[in-house]
């Protein structure tokens, strides 16, 4: 019987590997970013979101509040930031609210 390798990897490891040969890396950030938007946002602006997008470096966020639109539009610097530290990479160069 042949010996048994007691090489350990971490999930996290494996899974970065996996998405890294699968060039599954853009799914993933789209993914990331929608849940760091709900995350960051909070409920309040969650709930009147209807759509997050990545497109390209720009993050397109649809609303259906005017008046939040407005209120983030003033912000739209800071979102960015904050989303690029909290993604830990600099995934978002343009914020759209729609």
């Amino acid at each position: 019987m042949a010996k048994r390798e007691n090489d350990s990897f971490s999930i996290q490891d494996l899974m970065k590997s996996f998405i890294k040969e699968n060039n599954l890396s853009k799914g993933m950030q789209k993914l990331k970013v929608e849940e760091t938007w709900t995350k960051m946002m909070g409920p309040g602006v969650a709930s009147h979101t209807s759509s997050v997008r990545l497109q390209n470096k720009t993050l397109v966020i649809q609303l259906n509040s005017s008046v939040l639109r407005e209120e983030l539009s003033y912000g739209k610097d800071k979102i960015i930031k904050m989303m690029n530290e909290e993604l830990g990479e600099y995934v978002i160069s343009k914020l759209m609210l729609v």
